[in-house]
């Protein structure tokens, strides 16, 4: 499930967890019992005895817990207090003789229940029965009547209620007998645990969708700069493959001492080292300074931007890939690179020497290239004697 691997949902859960557990979060737990009603009578067209009994009351908050039977009583029609409100309500009581038990029944509404219940235990009620609104239909409701004493209080539903009514007001003695039916215990929460809930739940939905926010942005730039860097690099690579190449001969010494070693390795130059020449004049070898230009753009030694020395300033779109062709086995072309000529191929009278920069030099197919435009160095790695007299052609 997303749930398990998303730690901001587990939090909320977890959050939540605590706010239902926390002390007073439950507020307090609700017990209530519910009453078994029986009623029996006589039923005046075939004498016979009519019986019904359901568990359909349910005991007042403050009731004591206990069965109570008696006579039922309705208030009389003649004083208009079918809620039995008023402390002079009197009741009519259907085969009641003395100081019989009888049991009160009065519709809901009109007052409290305490108030109900008081008016009975002035007319020595046992017990008082209170049904339900019409509206409520089959319902029964918790009551609340503190302060009434030890009489037994029950309320049942509309139906049951009228039905009793309308055969007392027949003037048809109706007994009824009152058990204690099933215990009830109904825990809620408290409405400040549910406003404390809400806040948790609705800040943790704020963060966890704030979080996926942050998250898809971040993936949606990553894989662009993904892009985009890679993109970058292989017309980056292609200008980089225009540098000069050259492969270092055995034996060969005609690089200029600063520039004997590779300043990326620091290793000396060897036979068959490929080497890279940049525009700045510093060589490196090509495995190198490739993956470091990649990179850097810049010179390991002075910084130069490599790309813009070639003339490249901005997109790279157009770029073609040219790779410069190695020097031929007499030398390379690089703009400014001094050359020496080791010692042993020098004239032994040094007598000879070399052409000035100002006379003009033939061309030679075997060591030397020109550039058009720029002084050109030439790296020469021929070892003929021929070098006493000028270059050979």
């Amino acid at each position: 499930m997303a749930w398990r691997r998303r730690p901001e949902a587990r939090g909320a859960l977890a959050l939540l967890a605590l706010a239902l557990c926390a002390p007073g979060a439950r507020g307090r737990a609700l017990e209530w019992f519910s009453a078994v009603v029986s009623t029996e009578y006589v039923d005046p067209q075939t004498n016979r005895s009519v019986r019904s009994v359901s568990e359909s009351g349910r005991f007042g908050d403050s009731s004591p817990k206990e069965g109570a039977r008696g006579l039922v009583g309705v208030p009389r029609a003649e004083d208009r207090d079918p809620e039995g409100c008023e402390a002079g309500t009197r009741f009519l009581v259907p085969g009641g003789r003395g100081a019989a038990p009888w049991v009160a029944l009065v519709a809901r509404g009109g007052c409290t229940f305490k108030e109900k219940v008081l008016a009975a235990a002035r007319r020595n009620a046992s017990a008082v029965v209170l049904y339900n609104e019409e509206r409520h239909g089959n319902l029964t409701a918790p009551m609340s009547h503190a302060g009434t004493g030890s009489i037994v209080v029950i309320m049942v539903s509309y139906p049951k209620g009228r039905e009793i009514v309308e055969l007392v007001q027949k003037d048809i003695p109706v007994t009824v007998t009152i058990g204690v039916g099933t215990r009830h215990v109904q825990e809620f929460i408290s409405g400040q645990s549910v406003v404390f809930v809400a806040i948790a739940f609705i800040t943790m939905m704020i963060i966890s969708l704030a979080w996926l926010i942050f998250y898809y942005i971040q993936r949606f730039l990553y894989t662009g700069s993904q892009f985009g860097s890679q993109s970058h690099r292989k017309e980056t690579k292609k200008v980089i493959g225009q540098l000069p190449l050259h492969t270092v001969k055995h034996g060969e010494k005609g690089i200029d001492v600063d520039a004997e070693s590779c300043a990326v390795c620091i290793e000396n130059f060897k036979g068959r080292d490929v080497i890279r020449i940049l525009p700045c004049k510093h060589i490196f070898h090509r495995i190198c300074i490739d993956p470091w230009l990649l990179d850097h753009r810049t010179c390991p030694m002075c910084k130069l931007d490599v790309i813009k020395a070639l003339g490249y300033w901005g997109e790279l779109e157009d770029v073609q890939e040219v790779t410069a062709p190695e020097s031929s086995p007499g030398g390379v072309s690089a703009a400014g690179l001094s050359l020496s000529v080791p010692d042993g191929e020098r004239s032994d009278t040094g007598s000879s020497e070399s052409p000035s920069t100002g006379d003009p030099v033939p061309p030679c197919d075997a060591g030397f290239k020109e550039d058009a435009g720029e002084s050109t160095a030439l790296l020469e790695t021929g070892r003929s004697n021929t070098q006493r007299d000028g270059p050979a052609c």
